[in-house]
């Protein structure tokens, strides 16, 4: 399978340590730039890859990636440490993400063939690993695409999720474990495994 072989061929990305993330908040809180900019390295790819399968459209997911960091630094004395810091600035992202739908009435002007190119990636995936990444998505729904990406090429767990789209964990699982099927069918119908 595709996305299991680049899995494993490509690391996952890193999964922010909740515990430093809590630490980077409380020191934003007291003003710490330093901690901002450090928080902002270790979840930049998370909260674009989000951004970016809501949006379809890497300009706004750029626009929504800077404010959300800005609105961290504002609101960052209200956070208040539940274990999850990435969930709290994920939601900061959805709702900027939303907010930006609703000012352009429209959820998606960039190809999909753009919109996978846009994905932030490790320098192993190849062009040739990537069309074929491409193509195995486009035979997907939206929403397949979304948790498929969130959970394979970005790494969130399925908990996370159907918290960030706000849907039951049992139809997240659901639809991905749909998603891969048709992967792998399609994938045995040219012969790629």
């Amino acid at each position: 399978m595709l996305l299991f072989f680049l899995a494993a061929t490509v690391p996952a990305p890193p999964v922010p340590d909740p515990d430093l993330l809590d630490h980077y908040l409380t020191e934003i809180a007291a003003g710490n730039q330093e901690a901002l900019a450090e928080l902002y390295r270790q979840t930049k790819a998370s909260v674009y890859s989000f951004s970016l399968s809501i949006l379809k459209n890497a300009e706004d997911a750029e626009d929504v990636l800077h404010d959300c960091y800005v609105q961290i630094f504002l609101a960052a004395d209200a956070y208040q440490s539940l274990g999850k810091p990435l969930a709290w600035i994920l939601t900061i992202a959805k709702n900027l993400c939303r907010k930006k739908l609703r000012e352009q009435k429209h959820s998606a002007d960039l190809p999909e063939e753009e919109w996978m190119y846009s994905l932030p990636a490790p320098e192993q995936l190849g062009t040739e690993e990537r069309l074929l990444l491409q193509n195995c998505l486009s035979r997907l729904s939206s929403e397949e695409q979304q948790i498929v990406i969130l959970h394979a090429v970005s790494g969130f767990r399925h908990r996370e999720i159907a918290s960030f789209l706000s849907l039951p964990l049992s139809t997240i699982l659901s639809k991905y474990n749909r998603a891969i099927k048709k992967l792998q069918s399609y994938l045995r119908e040219e012969g790629i495994v």
